[in-house]
């Protein structure tokens, strides 16, 4: 299904009464992306296209599986087959039963001398048996390692691409698609095994049947390929609708969060979002529930009609069969036997098809798994010719002509910055909201590549210094932080975690941020756990995170600390002390300050003044004041507030008010 027909859908799903349901305009993200339709490819590919591509598949994830468990991976093959070829020696054995039982003389003669072929046939089933016990430990103990074998590569991928990987449109979708087909690599592992399996079974079948008379065979097939058609037909259309609906997945997942979720609880509460929220879930459910009655529809259609030829094409294989035995052409014997052989065909080519289908859905299930590592790779970072250095101790920061575009925008967040940051120097980036201070401090840090331009470490660049060792140097504290899942002590030493910081290292770091008194105050201390969904844990508010994330950055002491706002929701006394933290840095180690807060800075050894990603004024504080720029004014709007007695600052849609002079 097109985008603009999955639009379609969604407008053909009635509202429940009382739904108060914005239009589209109000709300463009339930609108089908640009980026789905660049799906239509793979959804479009035909049957036989799709099957094309198997094999590298399937080799594929034999690899994954032999590097998981080489013994397990031989035993499921070895036993599988084995298993199949049992149904050989079965087959054969029941032929030679047939013969003697259907053979002149006294019935106890006849008897004795099926007695060999009947133990042949009871050892052979028992045989069988016990090789698809040997299968069934073998893959209980296979699966576990595969699937971990699988996660693990994916989450290896995603854990190291660069970070404007995630500003991408498709990347997510692409990358939930992935999650579902790494569960498809054991499940494909063992189709391919059963397929094989089966296929001996069939080659075993198909020469009993062509030695009594070849037309049978042709019948055969003739009975059983619609039913394989129908069933990898179905397969191929479920899978499409799979891919169509990975939008809808998505934000079926985002309306389970708001609706489910703890941090959101509050606010949709307070603002009276429950119909709001059950009628997004009505709309975008309804119309996946659409989507799926029609493939219900097209698959029981397909599949019944395949059901339906094969059935009479079944029967044209027992018309055949006694047709042949009324004009003589086979003995009652083989026509038995051929019974027996017909039943085990159909029994075979049944297997084929269905673990061709298994093949062919989980295959397509893996490629996506397959084709989003292959498309990740373009966003890792590019390793060096040479060896990467290892970076000294910090003397000297320059930026240099650095610009950088996010997609889809016409304009640059980073345009043509130059600057240069001398080692313990205390540096300021201010401006308004959307200036371009984040994206510079991020570019600066190696988060980002610069579009043009670079960004030097003591006069080398910074890709050609080992990441790793960089990344030691520098400690980001960020914005919009993480409120990472463990106890107190872990969150502060995620900071460092390379170094395995011990607990008085822990406790000095958060003394730094003003965190430490309060951490006591929690239930365990340092080992309480900061998430409510779990036993004791412990909501903090948005001041106390921000110390703890204040005191990562100190714990690692690094050459460079990078603060992004890091008091915005502190109160005066945390405040203090942590800014007289930032001040001990002085001097002795160097530091980025970005604030609104511009009474903060003021003792700054350089403040950088961004306006539109440009950086438009530097200096001292005395010396921008002075200079009557933009500095000076945001500077005034913040300290009038109190000057003139304000609680709040003036009204201005993107400057921050100072908490203080």
């Amino acid at each position: 299904m097109s985008a603009t027909r999955e639009a379609e859908q969604d407008r053909t799903v009635p509202r429940q009464p009382g739904d108060a349901m914005p239009p589209e305009s109000v709300l463009p993200e339930l609108r089908p992306m640009w980026w789905e339709q660049g799906m239509r490819a793979r959804v479009d590919a035909g049957l036989f296209g799709v099957f094309a591509g198997m094999p590298r598949l399937v080799v594929e994830a034999l690899r994954i599986s032999w590097s998981a468990d080489r013994l397990r991976t031989a035993v499921v093959a070895v036993v599988t087959l084995a298993a199949g070829a049992m149904a050989t020696f079965g087959l054969l054995a029941t032929q030679r039963v047939l013969v003697a039982l259907f053979a002149a003389g006294p019935t106890p003669d006849r008897v004795r001398q099926a007695l060999p072929a009947l133990a042949f046939l009871a050892a052979a089933t028992a045989v069988r048996g016990g090789l698809g016990i040997a299968t069934g430990y073998a893959m209980n103990g296979l699966t576990p390692k595969v699937n971990q074998r699988a996660e693990r590569r994916l989450f290896e991928t995603t854990t190291a691409v660069r970070l404007d990987a995630f500003d991408q449109d498709s990347f997510a979708d692409s990358m939930e698609r992935a999650s579902r087909g790494s569960d498809s690599v054991i499940d494909l592992v063992q189709a391919v095994m059963n397929l094989l399996a089966g296929v001996v079974s069939l080659c075993a079948v198909m020469v009993a049947v062509v030695v009594i008379h070849p037309l049978l065979l042709a019948a055969l097939v003739v009975a059983t390929a619609p039913n394989a058609y129908a069933a990898l037909r179905a397969g191929h259309v479920r899978f499409q609708t799979y891919l169509e609906s990975s939008g809808r997945r998505r934000r079926m997942w985002v309306l389970h969060s708001l609706m489910a979720e703890r941090v959101s609880a509050s606010e949709l509460r307070s603002y009276g979002l429950r119909n709001f929220v059950l009628g997004l879930y009505d709309r975008v459910m309804g119309a996946q529930t659409a989507v799926e009655m029609k493939l219900a529809r097209r698959m029981t259609t397909t599949t019944s009609l395949g059901a339906v030829i094969s059935g009479l094409a079944s029967a044209g294989v027992y018309v055949l069969l006694g047709m042949l035995l009324l004009d003589g052409r086979i003995p009652l014997a083989a026509a038995a036997t051929c019974v027996v052989a017909v039943q085990a065909a159909q029994r075979a080519l049944t297997q084929v098809t269905f673990q061709t289908d298994r093949v062919f859905t989980e295959g397509q299930h893996f490629n996506e798994y397959v084709g989003f590592l292959r498309r990740a790779a373009d966003y890792l970072p590019q390793q060096p010719e040479s060896a990467p250095a290892q970076p000294g101790p910090l003397q000297q920061l320059t930026v240099r002509a650095v610009s950088h575009y996010y997609p889809d925008r016409d304009t640059a967040a980073v345009d043509e910055v130059t600057l240069t940051i001398t080692a313990g120097q205390t540096v300021a980036l201010v401006g308004e909201n959307g200036s371009g201070k984040s994206t510079l401090a991020a570019l600066i840090a190696g988060l980002r590549d610069p579009g043009a331009g670079d960004i030097f470490w003591n006069s080398r660049p910074l890709a050609g210094w080992d990441s790793t060792a960089l990344a030691s140097r520098i400690a980001v504290v960020l914005q919009e932080h993480h409120k990472f899942p463990f106890t107190a002590a872990t969150n502060i030493a995620i900071g460092d975690i390379d170094t395995a910081p011990d607990r008085t290292r822990i406790e000095d770091a958060a003394q730094l941020a003003a965190a430490h008194d309060m951490i006591r105050e929690l239930p365990h201390g340092y080992d309480t756990l900061l998430d409510r969904i779990f036993a004791d844990g412990q909501d903090l508010s948005g001041g106390q995170w921000q110390r703890i994330t204040a005191s990562r950055g100190f714990l690692r002491d690094a050459d460079l600390l990078i603060m992004d706002e890091p008091s915005s929701a502190l109160d005066p006394r945390a405040e203090d002390t942590l800014f007289q933290a930032i001040r001990g840095r002085q001097g002795r180690r160097t530091t980025i300050l970005i604030t609104h807060r511009l009474a903060n800075v003021t003792h700054a050894d350089r403040i950088f003044v961004m306006h539109h990603g440009r950086l438009i004024e530097e200096g001292t504080h005395a010396e921008l004041i002075a200079a009557g720029g933009r500095y000076a004014e945001l500077f005034g709007l913040q300290a009038s507030g109190y000057i003139n007695g304000q609680a709040t600052a003036p009204a201005d849609p993107v400057t921050k008010c100072a908490e203080r002079p």
